[in-house]
């Protein structure tokens, strides 16, 4: 499933293609087609993200996107392909040169047109977004201090924490040596605070790079150029190699519903 920093990016390229222009909408697949008829030539206002969500905003109508773990936009220049298969919406415009523009969206787990009002109700629903700047990380911890559910589920759950995905669970957790299996209620306030700043500076260097990178340079292999996808993180996805700070095995097992990735050592509990 994308994580909160490719959904920042999303909204800022479809911002940047389409908005301040009329854009025509359609549901070639069917499944959208009400909701696109409504929209369809309008000017739209803006695109942005919150966690995993993309909000389009057409007037008081906003097309609301979450991907899940299946959905995809392709976009491109010029005149379309033909549409095919289970094509759930397309947006086509003159884009900002005048010469044309489309992105396609396939699979996504929600794509609806609400209103500002249900905009609110979506929100108040998630936790802090890292990449938002006037983000409150206390919100978060206040859930966090007061409950005995792990921490490595804690991260995932979007009504505490907004955006965080499975490398970002794992990588953070290990960057500040916590057990995966600490419960929230023993994760302190200066602790989380270090662990918030830390997820701030990761998923806008997400944003910036278009990928996640976690490792310290100290860390990585010794290779000349940026980090490969070999060296770019310390444990996800890393089951059975050693661990890069103490050569101990990294480990992985489920926890909600996702592999969780884990050095005994480095984040003994």
């Amino acid at each position: 499933m994308p994580e909160g920093h490719t959904l920042f990016r999303l909204a800022q390229q479809q911002d940047g293609l389409f908005a301040g222009r009329p854009v025509h909408v359609t549901s070639p697949q069917g499944r959208f087609t009400a909701g696109a008829a409504v929209v369809d030539g309008r000017v739209l206002d803006e695109v942005t993200s919150y966690g995993k969500h993309l909000f389009a905003r057409f007037g008081g109508d906003v097309v609301h996107v979450h991907l899940g773990l299946y959905g995809a936009y392709t976009t491109g220049a010029g005149t379309p392909p033909p549409a095919k298969g289970a094509l759930r919406m397309r947006w086509e415009g003159p884009g900002a040169d005048g010469n044309g523009v489309w992105t396609d969206l396939r699979g996504a787990t929600v794509c609806e047109l609400i209103t500002e009002h249900e905009v609110g109700s979506v929100l108040a629903r998630l936790g802090p977004d890292p990449l938002r700047r006037r983000s409150d990380p206390g919100r978060a911890h206040a859930r966090i201090a007061r409950s005995r559910t792990a921490i490595g589920a804690l991260l995932m759950d979007q009504q505490v924490l907004a955006g965080v995905g499975n490398v970002y669970r794992a990588e953070l957790l290990f960057r500040h040596r916590v057990s995966p299996f600490r419960l929230g209620r023993d994760v302190d306030a200066g602790l989380w605070g270090s662990m918030w700043a830390d997820l701030v500076k990761l998923m806008r260097a997400g944003v910036r790079e278009g990928r996640i990178v976690t490792t310290e340079r100290a860390d990585r292999a010794r290779r000349r150029g940026p980090a490969q996808l070999a060296d770019a993180h310390y444990v996800y996805r890393r089951t059975g190699l050693p661990c890069r700070i103490c050569a101990t095995e990294v480990r992985t097992q489920e926890m909600v519903g996702r592999n969780l990735y884990w050095c005994p050592v480095c984040q003994a509990a």
